[in-house]
């Protein structure tokens, strides 16, 4: 199932052109045209769906094993020290393109500037125990 106004279900299509790094039935991955760093590589499902929690469990795990696949692959041949997996969900979360992906960020140890991260405090213990209180896991 794809999206023909999708940016990545047109990449995966064919119809716009792109640096492929890997391909199976269930995936593709393709560099990044805006780069966190140089190799930032995108996995994303052939299946176009939006949000993480929307996928099917097998669609997921194929998801999960190609990033992994991809990951070692970057790790070895750039080579880079390590990497970053980042995944987004919604416009609030920075994703840009509505399609379920995983941005692999290769990082070296003399780089370890993160351009993405901020802390936000809570302002009192109170404050975290009641979201804790409300995002606790309760097998429902």
């Amino acid at each position: 199932m794809t999206d023909p106004d999708c940016i990545f279900c047109k990449i995966i299509n064919g119809e716009i052109p792109s640096k492929k790094v890997y391909e199976d039935e269930s995936c593709y991955a393709f560099m990044d045209i805006a780069p966190f760093e140089k190799g930032h590589t995108l996995v994303v499902s052939k299946e176009h769906i939006e949000f993480l929690t929307d996928l099917r469990a097998e669609t997921l795990t194929q998801l999960i094993l190609t990033t992994q696949k991809v990951a070692a692959y970057i790790l070895k041949a750039l080579p880079c020290d390590g990497f970053n997996i980042l995944q987004n969900n919604g416009e609030c979360a920075t994703q840009t393109v509505p399609h379920v992906h995983f941005h692999i960020i290769p990082r070296w140890n003399n780089n370890t500037e993160v351009h993405w991260h901020s802390s936000k405090a809570y302002d009192s213990d109170e404050e975290m125990q009641e979201i804790h209180k409300r995002i606790i896991f309760n097998g429902q």
